[in-house]
């Protein structure tokens, strides 16, 4: 294969990884704590040509930017909001899920859930009780009181390194394969009343597509040109010959 097609075919390859990751965030505009994808590119050295040696670009690592979204207001008291890094924790299906969305709920038997029915967890590591006829309200601090007493506190976790969490699916987080270690966050603070957006950032995922998109076209077509070239230089050897 031609130094020219080799570069542009391992292009489009990453454009193509881009371009998914792009897809799924402009999805998620609209997800209640969201946290977008990124990519990160380096160059690699090929040389399937001994006479050619060439860099070609690849996504090294994709990675999850778990900076803070807008906080919108909502009124509503079963939606929390966190101002800071930390997760809400909830008890999924294979051990503690990790998220920011705080759009949550009461089953009928009153226990605290997220939007998916996966239990909050306390400090204590237990789901939060609350009589669902009566008000209830959450200090800045995570603590879940009713009727002027205490029930629980909030297990709000954080992470030394975020890059040992994966995604769970679109707004949940869980430990890659142990790595990691939960420690309480630190001077994070619990809005009761509000949510965070995604920090996707709507527009500007739209016009990074658009021109990702134009990027996928041009390398497709310097590929379609160097097969022309490579015709036309074989059909003028044969012409020669």
């Amino acid at each position: 294969m031609d130094p020219l097609t080799i570069t542009a075919a391992s292009g489009l390859r990453a454009r193509m990884e881009s371009l998914d990751m792009l897809a799924n965030n402009l999805a998620n505009a609209g997800t209640t704590g969201f946290k977008a994808d990124r990519e990160f590119y380096d160059l690699y050295t090929g040389d399937a040509d001994p006479d050619f040696i060439s860099q070609l670009p690849l996504i090294d690592k994709p990675w999850i930017d778990f900076s803070q979204g807008t906080i919108v207001p909502t009124s509503n008291p079963l939606d929390i909001a966190l101002s800071g890094t930390g997760f809400l924790t909830a008890r999924g299906p294979n051990g503690a899920l990790y998220t920011r969305n705080g759009s949550l709920k009461l089953s009928t038997a009153g226990v605290l859930q997220t939007k998916d029915g996966y239990p909050v967890l306390s400090t204590l590591n237990q789901a939060i009780q609350i009589d669902p006829s009566r008000a209830f309200d959450i200090t800045s601090g995570g603590l879940v009181r009713q009727d002027g007493a205490d029930i629980a506190t909030l297990r709000i976790a954080d992470f030394d390194d975020t890059g040992t969490l994966i995604k769970h699916s679109a707004t949940y987080f869980q430990l890659a394969n142990g790595q990691g270690k939960e420690r309480p966050a630190a001077g994070v603070e619990v809005r009761q009343g509000n949510l965070e957006s995604t920090n996707s950032g709507g527009p500007e995922t739209a016009v990074r597509l658009i021109g990702v998109m134009r990027q996928f076209e041009m390398l497709q077509r310097a590929i379609t040109l160097g097969g022309e070239m490579n015709r036309q230089a074989i059909e003028e050897v044969a012409k020669v010959s």
